[in-house]
């Protein structure tokens, strides 16, 4: 247990890098930095797909510092493949899902429509290692792009130590519980050691996406590790499967917003689909777009487990631009009171006329009375 607890320390410690030189604890994994330099994530975008027997989760970062390279580990259920992904996955998704923007149009003026300040202004309403196996088993090491990936089954916390130690990455000692839950489940994990292919270059800017798939009998996204980051968590994920998904619960975030959710018929390349088809084989797919905000990321206590909604009702955001309502450039009121005016004008006209025109009764017949006698 001992040797567990260590390397509960070592993941966590790396995980959680916001607390190191400041790194970033991100949901899906951290970086870690060299000695006497510093790394942060300024956003991370992740896809994850299921289709109920195998996950996948395409991940890009966006950092900037001054670290010519870093580490980063990310738990995984069951042994991993690792590969780059294809940047266009995200333009794509985020054209599919964007906001649609719509006019409405108000009648009487709001204050600041003429004639209270004369200018119109619109206003908008986003498995383990088996029996007998060796407690630390290197399972594959690639080179994809800027990474140097190392896949790892790692029961033995000095492997993945010595890995660290070997590649100059240090850590903290606070971080010693948040991984013992990955530790007891026989999880595994995906080290990459990150360095620009021009040499000593600062990491910068966005990285190019990696793709691991992994069997799964759920669709889960890690996001324990990011309890112990010292500063507000965001995160955005598009959510592939047969179904519309909603997370399990909060897991000690805000509740979290679906911005869109529809089903998507990928087709070829040349329709602006192709890396969405690349990943979901062309099959047509649920699409669901969820963010969430960790205000005070301690409180984050488990993982997401994502869950098919009770229906597949499609949502997409709206964004109204309100504009007064015109003709030809005048606003509708006015038309409508300048209208009555007139109305107004003609009724009177024709009652003036009317009682000018009206016949004059003949007088009555005088009767003469009769002579007496």
């Amino acid at each position: 247990m001992v040797r567990a607890l260590s390397l509960l320390l070592m993941l966590v410690s790396l995980q959680l890098g916001s607390l190191i030189s400041p790194a970033y604890a991100c949901g899906c994994g951290a970086m870690v930095p060299s000695r006497a330099t510093q790394v942060s994530v300024d956003r991370e975008t992740s896809v994850v797909g299921w289709d109920g027997r195998t996950e996948q989760i395409v991940m890009r970062l966006t950092v900037r510092g001054d670290a010519p390279e870093a580490a980063w580990i990310m738990p995984v259920p069951h042994r991993a493949s690792v590969e780059l992904g294809d940047p266009s996955l995200f333009s794509e998704l985020a054209a599919l899902t964007a906001p649609v923007h719509a006019t409405r149009h108000y009648f009487w003026p709001h204050s600041d429509d003429w004639p209270f300040t004369g200018s119109g202004n619109a206003a908008d309403g986003a498995g383990g290692p088996s029996a007998g196996a060796p407690q630390v088993e290197v399972v594959g090491r690639e080179r994809l792009g800027p990474f140097d990936v190392a896949r790892l089954a790692a029961t033995d916390p000095e492997a993945l130590q010595k890995w660290l130690t070997d590649n100059g990455f240090e850590l903290p000692d606070r971080l010693a519980t948040a991984l013992k839950p990955y530790v007891e489940q026989k999880w595994e994990y995906v080290a990459v050691r990150l360095a620009p292919r021009d040499g000593n270059k600062p990491l910068g800017g966005d990285l190019e996406p990696l793709r691991l798939r992994f069997a799964s009998d759920r669709l889960v996204y890690p996001m324990r590790l990011s309890k112990l980051a010292s500063t507000p968590q965001q995160l955005g994920l598009y959510v592939l499967a047969a179904h519309r998904m909603e997370p399990r619960d909060a897991i000690g975030g805000s509740a979290p917003q679906v911005t869109y959710a529809g089903r998507v018929d990928p087709g070829p390349a040349g329709d602006g689909t192709g890396a969405l088809a690349a990943v979901t084989g062309g099959k047509p797919v649920f699409v669901t777009a969820i963010e969430q905000s960790f205000p005070r990321p301690e409180l984050i206590d488990g993982d997401h487990e994502l869950r098919a909604a009770g229906a597949d009702t499609p949502y997409r955001t709206m964004v109204y631009t309100d504009r007064l309502l015109t003709v030809g450039g005048v606003p509708a009121w006015v038309l409508s009171l300048l209208g009555a005016v007139l109305v107004a004008g003609v009724v009177a006209l024709l009652v003036v006329r009317a009682r000018r025109h009206r016949p004059v009764p003949p007088p009555p017949p005088v009767t003469v009375p009769p002579p007496l006698g």
